[in-house]
């Protein structure tokens, strides 16, 4: 049986979540499962509590299903850029304040080094071949957390190291894989301002995120 946008969207406003909802497993159900993450993304700044998502819920289904709008999204445009910017605030605030703890405590460990710009970064093997330059290409693997443990990105779980031009990423990268030698691996820990910063990248890095990466220095890639 197929399912049409429609059935999925009053199954989701019921708040009825069948198990191949939770775990999409046809083409199909991948393509509108994509639809609806790729939605959460973009409501991530609002920080949405669960009364506050059942609202956004009703609002889709009426749009989808063409019945008579509660509210105008037109009239509520600033009203709506006022919540998402005071939530984003409140929210990066919060993780600047338990970031600067965690970058105080990474900074204070053994064999750690803080730079000018707050990197605080720690050689975990070192390396015996060159340093980049911020104008290479350089080939790493890494591992990407934040402050409590969870994986937001990692090529060491997908299996496929990540080639990219040094001076193409966050500042923290830039910065810190500089200081590091071909065949070594680091920690950096970033601050917020050398990351995504006020902006973060939701839903899975919030706003003022200080974010943790074990980097592998595979190789400086040729032109």
């Amino acid at each position: 049986m197929r399912w049409s946008v429609v059935p999925v969207l009053l199954v989701l406003v019921a708040g009825v979540a069948p198990v191949w909802a939770q775990e999409p497993k046809t083409e199909d159900e991948k393509a509108f499962y994509a639809i609806g993450y790729s939605l959460a993304e973009r409501l991530g700044p609002f920080a949405l509590t669960p009364a506050e998502l059942e609202m956004v819920k009703a609002g889709l289904a009426d749009g989808v299903l063409g019945r008579t709008r509660k509210a105008d999204p037109r009239a509520s445009m600033e009203r709506i850029q006022h919540i998402r910017t005071e939530r984003a605030a409140a929210v990066a605030a919060a993780e600047k304040k338990a970031g600067d703890a965690y970058l105080a405590k990474a900074a204070g460990a053994s064999g750690a080094k803080k730079t000018e710009s707050g990197l605080v970064i720690t050689t975990i093997k070192p390396g015996t071949g060159p340093s980049p330059k911020a104008t290479d290409k350089v080939k790493v693997h890494y591992h990407g957390t934040l402050i409590d443990g969870t994986v937001f990105d990692s090529s060491v779980q997908r299996g496929q190291p990540a080639t990219f031009p040094l001076n193409g990423v966050i500042k923290c990268w830039t910065e810190g894989v500089q200081l590091m030698k071909v065949g070594g691996k680091s920690k950096l820990v970033c601050p917020a301002e050398l990351a995504y910063g006020e902006r973060g990248a939701p839903p899975r890095i919030k706003p003022g995120a200080t974010l943790i990466f074990e980097v592998e220095l595979l190789e400086i890639v040729p032109e």
